[in-house]
């Protein structure tokens, strides 16, 4: 991965984020799948609630 912008972490992250966006921004799935912290999951999913909503307002124009 020398050489590369993408770094382990932000490849975590957005695959934790893509998780949330395929099934739905759901903090207990997030926490299981991933043996994330409960205060993590629940951000994931709020970043995610929040993308899905921008998306769909953007749908609607």
């Amino acid at each position: 991965m020398r050489g590369q912008d993408a770094t382990l972490e932000r490849l975590r992250v957005d695959r934790q984020l893509e998780e949330a966006l395929a099934h739905g921004p759901d903090p207990l799935h997030l926490a299981e799948v991933f043996g994330l912290d409960e205060k993590t999951a629940m951000r994931y999913a709020d970043s995610a609630r929040a993308l899905l909503k921008q998306g769909a307002e953007q749908q609607l124009r």
